[in-house]
């Protein structure tokens, strides 16, 4: 049984796999990202923790346990001395594999209870960086992605479609706009067919760079006609999954 009594338990689902979200805890990089620069780890056993928040506030313990892709274990100080000393605190992260996605288990053990609370809204924070840390490295190519689902409207050959649509969407992809309620690539390629046959020529061209939280992306776009001239424009509200797929796609007409 642990000496220390007092208990901080957090769990979050994260939508990535357990290797990749793994890899933030072994490269110096990825474990800098969410903690910030000049954080270091030397992922193995008596190896250093150090984190320095981005306040300047540094942080240092060893390794305890470093079990792939399942478990982290460190304990967890301040070089200050204050609130608590180097390694005097221990730090459990559990990953489970759920599906395609990741249920991260976080257990921090402290000797002191009024220590323990100062550190539940931290952990709260910390674990929402986490998240988006991982999933801005999940989903690097997300604009790349956007720009084949816009174009594949304007492409004139139903298996080119059908091909791309594969390729970067979820066979169960639902699309929805104030025109449209879809599900499925082959229904979602026969609806674009439809809008090629009513509006002829007209392509999407994305506007500005995407916007991305955690597996949400925000494209706003330009409805343009064969001369170029801009006939319309909205936003699509898209959601990816941990293989990198998009899962739904919701348009909004300016």
């Amino acid at each position: 049984m642990s000496s220390l009594p007092h208990r901080l338990n957090r769990t979050v689902l994260i939508e990535a796999s357990r290797t990749v979200v793994f890899e933030f805890f072994l490269d110096q990089e990825r474990w800098a990202s969410w903690w910030g620069p000049g954080s270091t780890i030397d992922p193995r056993p008596g190896g250093r923790a150090f984190i320095r928040y981005p306040g300047g506030i540094e942080v240092s313990g060893e390794v305890v346990e470093v079990t792939a892709p399942e478990q982290l274990v460190f304990t967890y100080g301040f070089v200050s001395g204050s609130p608590i000393g180097p390694g005097t605190s221990r730090v459990t992260i559990t990953l489970e594999a759920v599906g395609a996605d990741t249920r991260l288990h976080l257990l921090h053990e402290f000797d002191d209870e009024k220590v323990r609370d100062e550190h539940v809204q931290g952990w709260r924070y910390q674990l929402s960086l986490f998240a988006n840390a991982v999933a801005n490295r999940l989903h690097a190519g997300a604009a790349d992605t956007i720009d084949r689902w816009l174009a594949a409207w304007a492409d004139p050959d139903a298996k080119s479609r059908i091909t791309v649509l594969s390729s970067i969407a979820a066979p169960e992809v639902v699309f929805r706009d104030r025109f449209s309620l879809v599900a499925g690539i082959d229904d979602l390629e026969a609806h674009i067919a439809a809008a090629q046959r009513f509006m002829p020529g007209l392509r999407l061209a994305r506007t500005g760079d995407v916007r991305h939280c955690q597996g949400t992306v925000l494209a706003d776009w330009n409805a343009v006609d064969p001369n170029g001239a801009v006939k319309g424009s909205g936003t699509n509200v898209f959601t990816m999954n941990a293989e990198r797929l998009i899962v739904s796609s919701t348009g909004f007409w300016n």
